[in-house]
C-alpha cells in the first residue's frame, strides 16, 4: 500500500498537479492558514511545520507584493503542497491510523525538493529586510 503511494507521488504527479493551481487555490490556502498549521503541528508531520510557516510566510509575501524574486512553480508548489495537506480525504485519508498522513509526508518532501533553493532564498531575504529594519 505504502509502495502504490510513492509510486503516485512523484516528481511527474507533483508537476502536473502544480499546473492546475491558480491564485483562487493560493487564497484558500492563506484562509486555511491556521487549520493547515495545526495538523502540521499535530500530525506525525511536526518537523515540517518550521518549513510550513516559511512556506506560508513566502506566500503571503508574494501576494502582497513584497517578495517577487520567486518563480510561479514554487508558489504554486507551495499552493498544491499546503492544501494537499490541509485535504483530509487525499489519496490516504488521514483517518487510517498510521498510515494516513505517509501521502502528505510524500508529497511535502517532494516539494521541498524542489523549491529548497527557493526557500533559502526567501530565508536570506526575511533576513535581510529585518537587519534593514533595525539598522
Amino acid at each position: 500500500m505504502l509502495e502504490d503511494v510513492k509510486k503516485k507521488i512523484n516528481e511527474d504527479y507533483l508537476k502536473t498537479e502544480i499546473s492546475k493551481v491558480d491564485d483562487g487555490d493560493l487564497d484558500m490556502v492563506m484562509k486555511n492558514k491556521d487549520a493547515i498549521d495545526k495538523k502540521l503541528r499535530g500530525s506525525g508531520m511536526k518537523k515540517y511545520a518550521e518549513l510550513g510557516k516559511l512556506m506560508f510566510g513566502m506566500l503571503q509575501d508574494y501576494k502582497k507584493g513584497e517578495y517577487g524574486r520567486v518563480p510561479w512553480f514554487t508558489i504554486a508548489a507551495i499552493g498544491l503542497t499546503l492544501l494537499y495537506v490541509f485535504n483530509p480525504l487525499d489519496m490516504l485519508p488521514d483517518f487510517l491510523p498510521g498510515v494516513g498522513y505517509v501521502d502528505d509526508f510524500a508529497l511535502f518532501t517532494v516539494a521541498v525538493r524542489f523549491i529548497e533553493s527557493d526557500l533559502h532564498a526567501y530565508l536570506d531575504w526575511k533576513i535581510d529586510e529585518a537587519k534593514k529594519l533595525n539598522a
